[in-house]
């Protein structure tokens, strides 16, 4: 597994040697790992899994989450459907059911209230949490509409980090090479995502801890 640190005191001491003369692209992207690793403890690797494509037509079924780095805090609540439509590829990759969920989920409200609980648990104090995830648009609007529509207001905001689209900045290569099988190969010891929230969580959160950890090597300069 990844560990990402914050040795930006090495970065300070080369930076003033006298026989370090850094370039500009070595300050900018010096000072750009420095913001990503300032909000390292408020990032929230979030999966959902749906009964659909639509948060408007389909039903957010679970959630899971975790935290950034070690200590790893995780997060799992299954959800009692809110809407009764199935799309037949969505509920053959998870293997939930919306009827089993009627009886053992929990009703949206108090789900959503529950992961708004342990968001801010978890948050350090005076931080908004970030919401990270790969494919994030599809992740963020399930959680998005579900959090505004049942306790009025989403404590990730209007904004997601998407680890494809991290990925691609990092590496320079094209989207068909973002992949989660591709992905996963490269920092994950090439496992195959289970489809439980939390696990696929706590999976895709290594991978964004290794693209951290090459981004950190890249901006301390030797």
């Amino acid at each position: 597994m990844y560990k990402v640190s914050q040795n930006l005191l090495l970065v300070v001491l080369k930076c003033s040697h006298a026989a370090f003369h850094p370039t500009s692209m070595e300050l900018r992207y010096n000072a750009a790992m420095t913001s990503l690793l300032d909000d390292i403890h408020s990032y929230i690797s979030v999966d959902v899994e749906t009964a659909g494509p639509i948060p408007s037509r389909y039903a957010l079924l679970s959630i899971g989450a975790c935290t950034i780095g070690e200590p790893r805090q995780t997060f799992y609540v299954e959800l009692q459907p809110d809407q009764e439509l199935e799309d037949p590829q969505a509920m053959a990759v998870h293997s939930l059911d919306l009827q089993t969920l009627k009886r053992t989920g929990l009703p949206p409200k108090d789900a959503m209230m529950k992961f708004n609980q342990w968001l801010a648990a978890v948050t350090p104090p005076g931080s908004q949490p970030l919401f990270v995830a790969f494919n994030a648009p599809f992740d963020w609007s399930f959680i998005n509409d579900s959090f505004i529509r049942y306790l009025g207001t989403n404590p990730f905001g209007h904004s997601a980090v998407d680890i494809k689209a991290v990925y691609m900045g990092l590496s320079g290569k094209p989207w068909r090479e973002t992949s989660g099988e591709y992905l996963h190969r490269l920092y994950n010891n090439a496992r195959v995502l289970t489809h439980n929230a939390m696990e696929d969580a706590v999976d895709q959160a290594v991978i964004f801890e290794g693209i951290l950890a090459d981004l950190e090597k890249m901006n301390i300069p030797d």
